[in-house]
């Protein structure tokens, strides 16, 4: 009787889940009727959810193993799946991939952006006129960023003033030594700025090749923790269809409790691993006295 009762909650729970999850995706809805903005931008807010296809693939997964979790409920009585299963399903591929560097990104972005400012300013042109030019072939990571310099400058800003908010824009220590050659090379009328950002470049060239090396160093813990839980998964699910009598144990109140606490200690191992992997972002050097960035 108490596993036709947790069967039946566990459907309830689930009902609810595909109404929601049906009302984002728009599949039941006649096409003149649109769901609320703020209901939208709830759910989204709730569930982290990507926006366009990458969103509906999400809200999709979600319920699928959330079905999947319900039927795991009711053949074997463990209630916890119709939770766990979702929040394996959409928590494990974030846990187990590497926390992606900027800098790295952002650096690869400088490089190509310092040198191309490079050749324009050997051809005799002022550092405003060069950012102009500079902004057609900006890399996609500071294109942004880019155009609103290039703005500022249309709009008649101070080139000093202007680089420094570009600066506050990126937020980046790697970005404050090409703002500042820029900023000084625009006070002295572009004299040495060509030499000065080519000699950034191999600089910056020789920082990208460390970061690599970091960053390959960084991979192998994960590397290690995705082989580890792939195995214990594949094992948990074979001596489950081999032997469901082995699982008997975690099917009584206190089984499902103890389960329970041993899957959020996995849970919470893979959280402060992602945490200790996670790069503090490092002091900036070109920030104004008195403002913040």
């Amino acid at each position: 009787m108490t596993g036709e009762i947790a069967a039946v909650a566990g459907l309830l729970v689930v009902g609810g889940l595909v109404l929601v999850v049906a009302g984002a995706l728009r599949v039941w809805a006649p096409a003149a009727v649109r769901p609320r903005k703020d209901q939208q931008s709830a759910w989204v807010r709730l569930t982290r959810r990507p926006p366009g296809p990458q969103g509906r693939r999400r809200d999709l997964l979600l319920l699928v193993s959330t079905v999947a979790g319900v039927a795991v409920a009711a053949l074997s009585g463990w209630v916890v799946a119709v939770v766990v299963a979702p929040l394996l399903t959409l928590g494990l591929p974030y846990l187990l991939s590497l926390p992606q560097a900027r800098d790295i990104e952002l650096l690869e972005a400088l490089d190509r952006w310092v040198r191309g400012l490079a050749a324009t300013l050997s051809t005799g042109r002022s550092v405003a006129d060069s950012i102009r030019l500079s902004r057609r072939t900006a890399p996609p990571a500071i294109a942004a960023e880019v155009g609103m310099l290039v703005t500022r400058l249309d709009n008649r800003w101070d080139t000093h003033e202007a680089l420094q908010r570009f600066a506050d824009d990126l937020d980046s220590a790697d970005a404050d030594p090409v703002v500042a050659a820029l900023i000084l090379a625009s006070n002295r009328g572009a004299v040495g700025a060509s030499t000065t950002l080519r000699e950034l470049a191999e600089s910056i060239q020789d920082q990208l090749k460390g970061r690599r090396l970091i960053e390959t160093e960084r991979s192998k813990p994960y590397v290690v923790v995705r082989q580890v839980t792939v195995i214990t998964l594949v094992t948990l699910v074979g001596i489950f269809a081999l032997s469901p009598g082995f699982f008997a144990a975690y099917r009584t109140p206190v089984g499902q409790v103890v389960l329970s606490v041993l899957i959020v200690a996995y849970i919470s191992s893979l959280v402060l691993l992602r945490r200790r992997a996670q790069q503090p972002p490092r002091d900036r050097v070109l920030v104004r006295v008195g403002v913040r960035t």
